[in-house]
């Protein structure tokens, strides 16, 4: 499903970029109506395209963040949560041993002594 949605989005970026360049080699100007009915501005095409792509790119963008920001806090939560099942079971062995045990990123074996 994520292809589909690649293979979209890099089909409106290569219509965008064709209508961006006919555009630019065509510079008629747009009328674009003001809010409130206060006017309108009248821009060449080429600027209008320009700024509306970037606008669409800013929202996609704004679209993307908040599961961007769920997975981040979804890895540090699963982080946390594993370190603390470590100390736990370090201190159940260590009660259960009657020794201390080192952090399981110490525990290297030991060479084989040769005679």
């Amino acid at each position: 499903m994520r292809l589909v949605q690649f293979v979209q989005v890099l089909l409106l970026l290569a219509l965008g970029t064709y209508l961006l360049l006919v555009a630019l080699e065509n510079p008629v100007l747009v009328r674009l109506p003001l809010p409130f009915g206060q006017g309108e501005l009248a821009w060449p095409v080429g600027e209008a395209v320009a700024l509306f792509m970037v606008l669409g790119a800013a929202y996609a963008g704004l679209l993307l963040l908040p599961p961007l920001w769920l997975a981040g806090h979804r890895r540090r939560q699963a982080a946390r949560e594993r370190a603390a099942l470590e100390r736990r079971l370090t201190a159940a062995l260590q009660a259960r041993l009657g020794t201390p045990v080192p952090p399981a990123n110490e525990l290297t074996p030991a060479p084989p002594e040769s005679a």
